[in-house]
């Protein structure tokens, strides 16, 4: 079984002269009351990766560590700058199953192996406050690392590291950065101790084209390759059921699915619409529980909303009950599919087409006119379904056709955002307004779907034997708000699609 500890920490070195043996004396530097040194560690740990390094590329390193209070498999993946999880599990002669699982969206079918040994001796330092509670703890280790290729090949150094205690703000690296430096310690440049070792750390963020600088076509597959990464760096959050990771990694599959579709000028859709299609297929598959968890949220909500007295019956234990039975195996599922040769296949084929593009004349054109003309092009589909939904007149028809045209304004949105870049503010002010029709239709989407739901439920409480007075109440609610929605939509166009915001695109 693998736990979870969120490390926030910072690296530091000497700097050019030969620099001191052991940490400065930290005691005193507010928050820090005292200093307990804590002794020495000899910790002896084996880094693996695939051969071409496709994990330190990410900034991820997985090892198997002996000695310290925390031997075992330790994986770490990147949150933000200085902090990172670290994924750990027991002891054991290969890679568990459950870490190489997690990164496998990085290394598919190429095997983990054995790249570098390093050695360290640690000593610990605790940071206490004036109470003795626990701060940071700071270690100094004495690194000696060798790769495991060549073993000819060895390096030595000292590495210096503060790391937060649970609870603790950062202000404190900027309380304790002082006396380091006075110290002659400056921040690492080296992210990992393996990224040292090797030589090289992960790779700079490809440089995104600015405004009016590139072709049509750099445009967009830099926009692309933003959603592949996207999506392979919240396989892991996915999997773990980290919060919100399954949604944002369907919002990357549909932004992928939406550039394709906008810019078929660009990119050749011979070659674009199957990736498509699989896109499609993984967005539904991973919306299932979220789709799932949405409307649940609003059905508790609505029924927040009435008063106590016209609840009738076990209403809150049916939505529980509802909401459980369909919610029984999906984290499974995702799993499932995010292990699936499918799935992988996939990936490898987003990969494949932005490394050999399939590109069209017009991606050699200037960026400008081309992304804005299939900006308009998004607005004028969208401006169409908008006209024919408001001519629909009320019940399923209606619901069907204001659906069709939250997709289209969804798709408007996507490739508003994508064009920003070359297209600069219009692009973004056009996006905001895209996404504000997007909203208002989603909630009227999100209102039809309820009403299918309490249906579903108020049977399930009737064939139980129990009052389906409320679920008829909520009912007529979402009645309400779907009438509110409709009625307000006309305005919100007009505002969306007032001239004034196009016209910075043209």
């Amino acid at each position: 079984m693998a736990d979870t500890v969120r490390e926030i920490e910072r690296k530091y070195e000497a700097g050019d002269d030969t620099g001191p043996a052991r940490f400065p004396d930290l005691g005193g530097a507010a928050p820090v009351g005292t200093v307990a040194d804590r002794g020495t560690q000899e910790l002896d740990a084996v880094y693996y990766d695939t051969a071409d390094c496709r994990l330190l590329a990410a900034g991820i390193t997985l090892r198997r560590r002996t000695g310290g209070s925390d031997a075992g498999w330790h994986l770490k993946l990147p949150v933000a700058e200085g902090v990172r999880d670290e994924i750990r599990a027991p002891l054991s002669a290969r890679v568990p199953r459950t870490l190489a699982a997690l990164v496998r969206s990085r290394t598919r079918d190429s095997a983990l192996t054995p790249l570098v040994r390093i050695t360290s001796r640690r000593r610990v330092l605790h940071l206490l406050d004036e109470h003795g509670t626990l701060l940071a703890e700071a270690t100094e280790d004495r690194v000696r690392a060798v790769r495991l290729r060549d073993r000819e090949t060895t390096t030595e150094w000292t590495e210096y590291e503060v790391e937060l205690a649970e609870g603790t703000g950062p202000a404190l690296f900027d309380a304790l950065e002082p006396r380091l430096r006075k110290a002659g310690l400056r921040r690492s440049k080296a992210p990992s101790k393996l990224s040292r070792a090797l030589g090289t750390g992960p790779a700079a963020a490809e440089h995104r084209p600015g405004r009016d600088s590139t072709s049509a076509g750099d445009h967009v597959l830099d926009y692309l390759r933003e959603q592949v990464e996207a999506v392979v760096a919240l396989d892991p959050g996915a999997r773990r059921g980290t919060e919100d990771a399954v949604h944002q990694m369907r919002v990357a599959t549909r932004r992928l699915r939406g550039a394709f579709r906008s810019y078929r000028k660009i990119l050749d859709r011979r070659a674009t619409d199957p990736l498509g299609g699989e896109l499609r297929w993984l967005a539904a598959e991973l919306g299932a529980d979220r789709d799932r968890e949405v409307l649940t949220e609003r059905l508790r909500q609505r029924l927040d909303e009435v008063p106590r007295a016209l609840v009738r019956g076990p209403v809150r234990a049916r939505l529980r009950a509802w909401s459980g039975g369909r919610r029984a195996g999906s984290r499974r599922r995702v799993a499932e599919v995010l292990d699936s040769k499918r799935y992988l296949a996939l990936l490898d084929a987003l990969d494949a087409l932005l490394a050999d593009p399939p590109l069209r004349p017009a991606a050699a054109r200037p960026a400008r006119p081309v992304l804005a003309k299939a900006v308009l092009g998004d607005y004028g589909r969208l401006a169409a379904r908008i006209d024919a939904a408001l001519a629909t007149g009320p019940g399923p028809g209606r619901d069907t056709a204001l659906h069709d045209a939250r997709k289209a304004a969804k798709r408007a949105r996507y490739a508003a955002e994508a064009a920003t870049p070359a297209l600069g503010g219009a692009a973004r002010r056009f996006a905001r307004q895209m996404k504000s029709v997007q909203t208002l239709l989603g909630d009227h989407q999100d209102s039809v779907m309820a009403r299918g739901a309490l249906r579903e439920i108020a049977g399930e409480a009737q064939e139980a034997g129990e009052p389906t007075f409320t679920f008829g109440l909520l009912y007529g609610r979402e009645e309400q708000q779907a009438a509110q929605d409709e009625r307000e939509l006309p305005d919100l166009w007009a505002e969306a699609s007032d001239k004034r915001w196009r016209a910075g695109l043209a």
